[in-house]
């Protein structure tokens, strides 16, 4: 009976912290639209102020113990830090001026952009099955781009910056926590103040301090209440990753992001009138089929490279 309570009050966490990432994590892309749209925060400002409360988080939880700090050499992370800057500023440029539906699909080449940085620059292979994934997750994502009757170049070039940026961040993030040892709390504990220190060097040369629209402007209460809770709410997406990773088994991950993926296309087009054509639906068809072919492919390659460990002599 005590394992069976055990069990339940385990699935029970495990279903608790699932629900809180797909609020949270929902809830990010609508908020920061909500303030680019209705308030017009400067995006960099807001980059700054997630950075900021990301660190306060993680500085209040290693006091409560929940993960224990490494010392690492600052020089060691500069290129992990300003590339954080990168992929974040980019991706919220892209959020700021691509509707939710077209920086959503952008988000979707990062993996075919991962795999080919890995192969050109870190040898890496990869079977023919996941390359060819690569070519419904592109092609729904050009279908899309092409057909959205609101198509902006601008945003399209930030969301290709973002997706560059993004991919470069994640493969050296990986390569960073291999090479020091470290898990992905313990490494943003150290990039976010670094991060932060750089946008706010940065911030004054390309957004307004003071004045209309500068970050210490006379804002309404409203939108400074919007800003500060879209920092605790990136804090908490972050964390709540991290956790359902260390809880979960990898097929539980992905298919969870896949329906947060499709949430997310369905609720950005309800709650700002976005046009869809039937095009763009192809689109995000092809694109969705891609991601689950990859990961399908991808978890059997994983499970098929466990059980040849397990049974090797």
């Amino acid at each position: 009976m005590a394992s069976l309570a055990e069990r339940v009050r385990g699935n029970g966490r495990i279903a608790a912290g699932l629900l809180l990432n797909l609020l949270v994590s929902i809830c990010i892309v609508f908020l920061n639209k909500w303030i680019y749209v209705h308030h017009g925060f400067p995006n960099m400002s807001l980059t700054l102020v997630h950075f900021v409360v990301t660190w306060l988080g993680l500085y209040l939880c290693q006091k409560l113990n929940i993960f224990a700090p490494k010392s690492l050499p600052p020089s060691k992370l500069l290129l992990l830090a300003l590339s954080f800057c990168g992929f974040v500023v980019f991706t919220n440029l892209s959020l700021q001026n691509n509707t939710i539906g077209t920086y959503q699909l952008a988000k979707a080449m990062t993996t075919p952009v991962i795999i080919v940085i890995q192969t050109l620059c870190y040898k890496k292979t990869f079977s023919t099955k996941i390359q060819l994934t690569l070519i419904p997750i592109t092609l729904g994502v050009i279908l899309n781009s092409y057909y959205d009757v609101k198509f902006n170049f601008l945003g399209m070039v930030f969301a290709a910056l973002g997706v560059l940026v993004t991919s470069l961040y994640q493969v050296w993030v990986g390569a960073k926590q291999h090479e020091l040892q470290v898990n992905s709390m313990q490494l943003l504990y150290y990039q976010a103040p670094m991060s932060s220190g750089m946008l706010l060097v940065a911030v004054p040369f390309f957004e307004p301090l003071f004045g209309e629209g500068g970050l210490f402007s006379p804002w309404s209460v409203s939108a400074l209440l919007m800003v500060l809770l879209s920092g605790v709410i990136a804090f908490m997406v972050n964390l709540s990753i991290y956790w359902i990773i260390g809880n979960t088994s990898p097929v539980t991950y992905n298919m969870f992001g896949h329906f947060k993926f499709c949430i997310t296309l369905f609720g950005g087009y309800v709650l700002f009138k976005d046009p869809l054509s039937v095009n763009q639906c192809l689109g995000m068809l092809c694109t969705l089929f891609g991601i689950l072919a990859y990961t399908h492919f991808k978890l059997n390659e994983q499970e098929g490279s466990k059980s040849k460990l397990v049974q090797r002599p």
